[in-house]
């Protein structure tokens, strides 16, 4: 086992090498939790970081939910500067893009600053 690094140096090595949705310390002082957008997203990680060894434990996961739509997830398992790392990414592949007129109406509210 590694030497543990500080949760908050972990967490500064993660944001500097990555772009996660998310990230947690678990309970269990042992553990911490790492989410991302995209599948694309966790296995650009897992490479920076040097963790896609063939002993890496992955679950890589194509299923329906509970109203019918379709997902892809992935789940990496590694140990990381002393620490279990549960990291994950769930994608929904028939996600629309917004329309023309939506990104424009954004487009302008984003520009004007909005009022509150």
């Amino acid at each position: 086992m590694s030497v543990r690094k500080h949760r908050r140096a972990v967490f500064a090595e993660l944001l500097l090498l990555a772009d996660p949705i998310g990230f947690s310390a678990q309970g269990d002082g042992i553990s911490l939790t790492f989410e991302f957008a995209t599948a694309a997203d966790l296995r650009s990680w897992l490479e920076l970081a040097g963790l896609n060894g063939p002993c890496l434990l992955i679950t890589e996961h194509e299923r329906t939910d509970q109203s019918g739509r379709a997902y892809r997830s992935l789940h990496a398992y590694p140990t990381w500067h002393g620490w279990d790392i549960y990291a994950s990414a769930v994608e929904y592949p028939d996600a629309p893009p917004l329309d023309p007129p939506t990104l424009d109406q954004l487009g302008a509210l984003a520009a004007s600053g909005g009022t509150d």
